[in-house]
């Protein structure tokens, strides 16, 4: 008998167990790698989604720019009526998405663009009340 060689002495049922077994683990590892890949964004999904990101950003701050300009140029600051207010906010959109396709006809604006700036138009809003709540209960401490 060669201890050197353990696997020399193992019975065919053996060998074909150890294969199955190989064979199991394998596709245990591939399965596991398929799950890490799909749960993983690739790099290029990781840069499309910067890209996004940033993209979203610069229509903001757009936005946010051409109202500011828009509301100090009226007497007290803020628009006389709402429908005042809502013509500036579409006005205002308008000049942020055409700034934003310089380089394109810009006859038709992406939806994807105006919903994102809706979100981040509520989110700004949601963002400041918190402020503001945060300094209430500041001063009253």
């Amino acid at each position: 008998m060669n201890n050197d060689m353990p696997w020399v002495n193992l019975t065919q049922e053996e060998v074909n167990d150890l294969r199955n077994k190989k064979f199991e683990l394998t596709q245990y590892g591939k399965q596991k790698l398929r799950k890490m890949m799909n749960d993983n964004p690739t790099i290029d999904e990781m840069i499309d989604e910067e890209a996004r990101r940033e993209r979203s950003n610069r229509i903001l701050e757009r936005y946010n720019h051409f109202y500011t300009l828009e509301c100090s140029g009226l007497a007290h600051g803020t628009p006389i009526t709402p429908e005042f207010q809502q013509a500036m906010a579409l006005e205002c959109m308008l000049d942020a998405l055409r700034c934003e396709n310089l380089n394109h006809e810009f006859d038709m604006v992406p939806t994807a663009d105006i919903n994102d700036l809706i979100e981040r138009l509520y989110q700004q809003g949601k963002d400041y009340l918190e402020r503001v709540r945060t300094f209430q209960e500041e001063v009253q401490k």
